[in-house]
């Protein structure tokens, strides 16, 4: 491997999927390999300025920043224009020696791009960073009942319950798309080698991949150079994240409201005036910045991780362990994984405000701990070895 093409709906760090593929392509031209870079939407970050890296970016809107709406659903469905370009950025490269990353469609590019990616041109490696290659909603979750989802996507139940955050109509629009995915998309059909990102992820999407696709476990690079915490000396319980009811904050309020502890959100949201209501002694600092949440992170005797849906490899929670924090979260959520009970955290069972009081109040024994294996195992290093090794091996197969 020569080459590697990285597609992406986002040309800048817009969240944690757009930031794993600006680090990845980073990692991989660091590594001497020719990264072409393609999204359809900018702006271009800083971060892809590298002599090894060249950028294609379409400059095109996403469904949430499209002044049009009707625009915006009619793209989401199938865009036609990000198709043409991405077969044409194929068509520059050498099948022998080139392989398609591929880091989500549902932004912008839409299910169009999946006979691109899927014809045969260049070999291709998918990654799963959230769930749209079975889900119409991306998470297996259920807005309206605040419950993980475990109807069989577009299956009858799924079909009739409007399960989205917004109303029913929206719901409608994503069952289409998700059926022009399936369809004409080929998406997950046509796809022969499919990356997840925790154990987690791959038990909710396997029954729903296609029988002889090759899985492959790929961790999501995480690199920590701040200094280790203290924890014990520390007494923040602390949440970082948007403030939105499938994360689990008003769940969180209540129970440290009961252990009687200091509760501490790094973030904002449309739960934000909830969360006051339900605890009137927890600080809310609102959105900070990486480094604000780092100092935050430094005063915590705990990270909480009440998210009520399965997650998918989430970040927080990670560096937080990297530093020496416990962290404290649900046995459904991909945060679990590397949460070792009475170690460096505390798993707990049940969603609800009691089970997670009696949680935080089991933080109390949990003493200084090491992260080195974790800090290997989440290392870009590894990362991108990793990938490589899985690159080399879809160019070994026969076309």
């Amino acid at each position: 491997m020569t080459h590697v093409l990285i597609v992406s709906d986002f040309a800048d760090v817009t969240g944690g999927q757009a930031k794993v593929a600006i680090d990845t392509a980073r990692l991989l031209a660091g590594a001497g390999l020719e990264v072409s870079f393609f999204a359809a939407t900018g702006p271009v970050s800083p971060l892809l300025s590298h002599p090894k890296i060249r950028v294609a970016c379409l400059g095109q809107h996403t469904l949430l920043d499209n002044p049009s709406r009707m625009r915006a659903m009619l793209s989401g469905l199938w865009n036609r224009a990000a198709a043409q370009a991405l077969r044409a950025e194929i068509a520059r490269h050498d099948p022998a020696h080139t392989v398609i990353l591929c880091h989500g469609w549902a932004k912008a590019l839409s299910p169009a791009i999946g006979p691109v990616l899927t014809g045969g041109g260049l070999r291709c490696l998918y990654t799963m960073h959230e769930y749209f290659l079975a889900c119409p909603n991306g998470g297996f979750y259920d807005y309206r009942a605040g419950e993980i989802c475990t109807r069989k996507p577009l299956g009858a139940a799924c079909l009739t319950r409007n399960c989205d955050a917004r109303h029913a109509v929206h719901k409608g629009w994503r069952v289409a798309r998700q059926a022009l995915a399936r369809g004409p998309g080929r998406l997950p059909g046509g796809l022969s080698d499919i990356a997840y990102i925790s154990r987690t992820q791959c038990a909710a999407m396997a029954p729903y991949l296609p029988r002889d696709a090759r899985l492959h476990h790929l961790a999501n690079p995480v690199a920590s150079d701040a200094p280790p915490v203290d924890a014990t000396a520390n007494d923040a319980f602390v949440f970082v994240g948007r403030l939105s009811p499938e994360k689990g904050g008003a769940i969180f309020a209540e129970a440290a409201r009961r252990a009687g502890l200091r509760a501490v959100f790094v973030g904002d949201g449309p739960e934000a005036a909830h969360i006051r209501a339900i605890n009137p002694q927890a600080e809310i600092t609102g959105w900070v910045t990486p480094d604000e949440v780092q100092q935050h992170l430094a005063r915590a005797r705990a990270v909480v991780f009440p998210s009520l849906w399965y997650e998918c490899q989430p970040l927080v929670p990670i560096e937080a362990l990297l530093r020496g924090v416990p962290v404290v979260t649900g046995r459904w959520s991909a945060a679990h994984e590397v949460v070792e009970d009475g170690v460096n955290g505390v798993i707990y069972d049940r969603p609800d405000a009691q089970t997670l009081a009696e949680a935080l109040g089991r933080v109390e024994r949990i003493g200084p701990f090491e992260s080195a294996g974790l800090a290997e195992a989440v290392s870009p290093a590894r990362h991108v070895e990793s990938l490589i090794a899985i690159c080399e091996e879809m160019l070994g197969r026969p076309a």
